[in-house]
């Protein structure tokens, strides 16, 4: 028979095969892709037809990770229109239609990461559309950090720091650690994935220092610091004991002598009283006979 012969077995099968199905075929180059959030990112899918073109229907769909039971459109193409998705225009569009599905996506971001689905119908052709199914992640690194305290800084308090981040792809690592004056790493507590906490109870002056939450992923990391001063009241010194008391001494000593100047200062007032009324008493006892007998003269 020949080459020629076998080639022509060959395409007339392959032809009764598509005959036989009479649908859309879609084959997706990536089943799994990852991008760094702000690059470009290339979803790949092609379909085979064997209808004319010219009512080609393509629809692009995203069922995100936030929410995988509630796809929507990124892309239609419907008899040579194109309709993009409003939140993504300008980052979205098709390479090579109606030749090609593929589509472009630029400026990732972390939203964009989920389950996109290609869906290929070509009118007349009989059957379902051709589907092809990828999965993106939009890799990202953390965030800043914000760490917050709350509690009493006195001696013997209590403190709670936070330390919380917004996105990190893949799902960042926290750790807290003392900085200033030494180097000490804290145990965490977890609070969901994207926040931890430290607490310190019976606090004391050893407390006091810099501390940092790093949060970190393969792709970076971000730190955010508190500084925590606890407050010691403060304990007098034996000299300061000492003038203390000296001066307390001073002070009673000084009340001692002002009470005997007062009481010395009124017993002399008193003296001077009682003499005065003696004196008196004394002149009338002195003049009474004398007016006596003068009336009796």
């Amino acid at each position: 028979m020949g080459r020629a012969g076998g080639l022509r077995i060959w395409t007339a099968c392959l032809v009764a095969s598509l005959l036989r199905y009479d649908t859309v075929k879609v084959s997706m180059r990536d089943q799994v892709l990852e991008v760094v959030q702000g690059d470009s990112v290339l979803l790949s899918c092609s379909f085979y037809t064997l209808g004319p073109l010219s009512r080609l229907n393509i629809i692009w769909t995203l069922a995100p990770l936030s929410d995988p039971g509630s796809p929507s459109q990124v892309i239609v193409y419907d008899h040579g229109q194109v309709i993009e998705d409003p939140a993504l225009t300008g980052r979205v569009g098709f390479v090579g239609v109606p030749w090609s599905a593929d589509i472009f996506l630029n400026d990732t971001r972390v939203s964009d990461s989920g389950t996109y689905r290609c869906v290929v119908n070509n009118p007349p052709e009989a059957g379902d559309p051709g589907i092809g199914e990828l999965s993106l992640d939009v890799l990202a690194p953390p965030s800043l950090p914000v760490c917050l305290w709350e509690g009493d800084t006195d001696v013997g308090g209590s403190v709670t720091m936070s330390c919380s981040v917004d996105e990190g792809v893949p799902v960042p690592e926290i750790r807290w650690d003392k900085v200033e004056p030494d180097t000490i790493s804290l145990p965490v507590n977890m609070e969901g994935a994207l926040k931890s906490t430290v607490s310190i109870t019976n606090i004391s002056a050893q407390n006091s220092g810099m501390y940092r939450c790093s949060v970190s992923n393969p792709l970076g990391t971000q730190n955010c610091y508190i500084n925590l001063s606890v407050y010691s009241p403060p304990v007098p010194s034996p000299g300061i004991l000492q003038g203390v008391l000296l001066t307390l001494s001073m002070a009673l000593v000084l009340l001692a002598l002002l009470a005997l100047v007062l009481w010395i200062h009124r017993s002399g007032r008193d003296r001077k009283w009682k003499d005065r009324e003696e004196e008196e008493c004394y002149n009338e006892i002195r003049y009474t006979p004398t007016l006596l007998r003068r009336s009796f003269v």
